[in-house]
Order: structure tokens, then C-alpha cells, then sequence
């Protein structure tokens, strides 16, 4: 098959979908297809690689997050999907990338990729302490309308689980289809547990590696609620010894960075494109310490189960999803005395018993080749 891809969120910089995305490539060229991302980038330029391609259209800088740009060319991404003439295209958004896969007139399927939820991103990020989620939810009838009608211009919406899917299903959005992600379990495992990166991670903590370590693998971002995180962390470093290592970058880096230099025991790793560094740290600490509620999966979620590492996540979303009894605690989101009770809780359970349960977690999480297998799978389905 020949795919196209119209990401305009797929960043060299970026985080979960750039993971994503470049699974598919691999994917692709293990599978014989062709896959081409249609991408915005300050600079215009093609990007070819195993599996397909990344085809850059000159766009302007994101505000606010330089590592993003803005998809404003339809032309250009018209003229992209002309040259590459694909037997099917992926909307992967519902802004201006999937408005303009949508409106490129040839007659084959589309499906729109709904990779974010951007009314829990924002609304629900900073509204629901005060506003319940179901109310938010009305305030943007205007944005699911036009999520609706633009998903009535596709063959189906993919999402990465069955929650998911029903959620979008109250909203009326049309035809959500669930395959949910998978992970490179080869590479997220307990059996890269090293305790010379646990001294490292404890040495910058300023802790004793005998300490407990959290980590959080996430983007600096409003979203990801890292005043909670703090919140919980420093109620927490009251009564025991602890660290905490974060694993990422992006717009409030200053603000996490400062938050880090007046709470003892946490310390800002930066963001790492070594994703064997990132898999040997999650099974060398002791719990992912997540703060969003609104993924639409939690990849660094899943990837942590399949390291051995349990969760602490929020009461909502994909992280909420992937919870399992034995290995993981949930707490209120965006609540941080209930986050430091849930990662008390979490640290009294016997380790011998969190590794069983991490162990069976792992065994529901699909793979990123049972993922791929079976999407393209559903995309032939549809060109047939």
C-alpha cells in the first residue's frame, strides 16, 4: 500500500507521535508499504527513510513551542499528495492537517487519526478543579460539532482504545474504530534493570540509591500538570527519603527547572532521543509518577508496565486505562495530597508483587508490530 500521512504535530523534537509515527515507518518497511508524513517545518525539504519518508512543508514557528510549526499551506500539502499519490490518507487531527486531508478531492479512503483530545488537553486541564468534566464538555459543543462533521468526511476515526472510541461515540463522531498502540517490549523490559543508571539517577537526585526513585517521562506542558507532581513530591520528601528524576522538555522547562532547584530530591534529566537510556532508567526506578488526564493512550505509560516500573497516574483518561490491580495507584487528578497518598500506597506493596502484577500487565499490552500488523491490516481492508 501507499499511505500519506497529513501529521501536522509530527515534530524531529516532538514526543509520543513522533514515536508513533516512526514506528510506522518501520513498521511499513517490514511489511512491504509506503508510508509518506506530510509534516510543517520551518525549513521545507524531503526526508527520505526506511519504510517511506517525511515530506516537510514550510510552515511557520508554533508560538510558544519553537520545536512545533503551523500547518497553514493547503496547496502545498495538495500538491504533496498529488506527487505521492497514495491509495490512502490519514488525517492525523482534526485542525488544519485533517480539514485539508479531508478536502483533497480524490476518491479513495481517509481516516482520520484522532491522536489528541484537546478539550481534556485544555479545558479540562484548567477547569475541572471547579467545573465537573461533563459540563466542560458542553462549554465546547462548537469544537465537537465541528469534530463531528469533519469525521462525516472520513471513512472511519482511529483511536488507540475502546474508552476511547466511546467516548467519541457519545459525541457522535463518525465510525470510531479502535486498535490500540502497542510498544517495543523488546526494548521496555525489567531485564534492563542497571544499578550503575540508579546510582546516576540517585547521585542527581541527591538521594541514597537505597531511596525510592520516581520517574516521569513526559513533555513540559501545561497539560501534564506539574504543579500537582510538585505538590505531591514535596508532601512526600516531609516524611521519607525520596527522588525524583523528569524525563523531557518543552514550554514550561523554566518553570520546572525552578520548581526543581526549591524541592530537594527532584531533579529535570532534559529531554533524551536515547530511547536505551529511557528504558534502562524505567526499570531501574521504583514508579512512573504520571500527571495527565488527558491522554488518548500513555504511551510512557504503557512502556513503564512493560519495564517493570509501576504507575501512579490519574483517575481519567488513557493512563487511567492502562491501570492494573497489584501495579498501579490512582489518585484524583490534578489532586496532590491524593497523588503523595497514592504513591505512599504503591511503595508499601512488596516489591516480589508489583514485579508478578507489572508482569501479567505486560502481557495486555499489544506489541508495536501487533499494532501495525493489524491496522494495516484494516487499511487494506478498506482500499479493497
Amino acid at each position: 500500500m501507499r499511505i500519506a500521512d497529513v501529521c501536522e504535530f509530527y515534530s524531529e523534537g516532538g514526543g509520543g507521535i513522533r514515536t508513533y509515527v516512526q514506528s510506522k515507518l518501520q513498521a511499513a518497511a517490514r511489511l512491504g508499504h509506503d508510508v509518506t508524513v506530510i509534516a510543517p517545518r520551518a525549513e521545507p525539504g524531503v526526508d527520505e527513510m526506511e519504510g517511506g519518508r517525511v515530506h516537510w512543508i514550510k510552515s511557520l514557528p508554533m508560538p510558544g513551542d519553537p520545536r512545533y510549526a503551523i500547518l497553514l499551506n493547503r496547496k502545498a500539502v495538495h500538491a504533496a499528495l498529488d506527487m505521492y499519490a497514495p491509495q490512502l490518507v490519514e488525517g492525523s487531527s482534526f485542525w488544519q492537517g485533517g480539514v485539508f486531508a479531508a478536502q483533497w478531492n480524490k476518491a479513495i479512503p481517509k481516516v482520520m487519526v484522532f491522536h489528541q483530545d484537546f478539550v481534556a488537553v485544555i479545558p479540562h486541564t484548567y477547569m475541572d478543579s471547579f467545573l465537573p468534566r461533563e459540563r466542560i464538555d458542553q462549554l465546547f459543543t462548537p469544537l465537537w460539532w465541528h469534530i463531528r462533521r469533519l469525521s462525516r468526511r472520513y471513512d472511519a476515526t482511529l483511536v488507540s482504545g475502546h474508552w476511547l472510541a466511546k467516548r467519541l461515540s457519545g459525541f457522535g463522531v463518525h465510525n470510531p474504530v479502535a486498535i490500540p498502540f502497542g510498544v517495543d517490549k523488546d526494548l521496555f523490559s525489567a531485564a534492563k534493570v542497571d544499578p550503575a543508571m540508579r546510582k546516576r539517577m540517585a547521585e542527581r537526585c541527591g538521594v541514597s540509591p537505597e531511596d525510592p526513585i520516581l520517574v516521569t517521562v513526559s513533555r513540559l506542558h501545561p497539560e501534564k500538570r506539574f504543579p500537582t507532581l510538585f505538590e505531591g513530591f514535596r508532601r512526600l520528601t516531609k516524611k521519607r527519603g525520596l527522588g525524583w528524576v523528569i524525563f523531557g522538555d518543552g514550554v514550561t522547562r523554566p518553570k520546572v527547572e525552578r520548581w526543581c532547584a526549591e524541592t530537594p530530591g527532584a531533579h529535570l534529566w532534559g529531554y533524551t532521543e536515547n530511547r536505551e537510556e529511557l528504558a534502562t532508567a524505567m526499570a531501574s526506578g521504583d514508579a512512573l509518577y504520571h500527571g495527565s488526564a488527558a491522554e488518548t493512550f500513555g504511551l510512557v505509560v504503557a512502556e513503564a508496565l512493560c519495564a517493570g516500573m509501576p504507575i501512579v497516574v490519574p483517575d481519567v483518561g488513557g493512563a487511567y486505562d492502562l491501570a492494573k490491580p497489584g501495579c498501579s495507584e490512582v489518585y484524583i487528578a490534578g489532586n496532590g495530597a491524593s497523588a503523595a497518598d497514592a504513591v505512599e500506597r504503591l511503595l508499601a506493596v512488596p516489591k516480589p508483587d508489583i514485579a508478578a502484577a507489572c508482569k501479567k500487565a505486560k502481557e495486555t499490552i499489544w506489541t508495536m508490530n501487533g499494532h501495525f500488523d493489524r491496522l494495516f491490516k484494516y487499511y487494506q481492508s478498506l482500499i479493497d
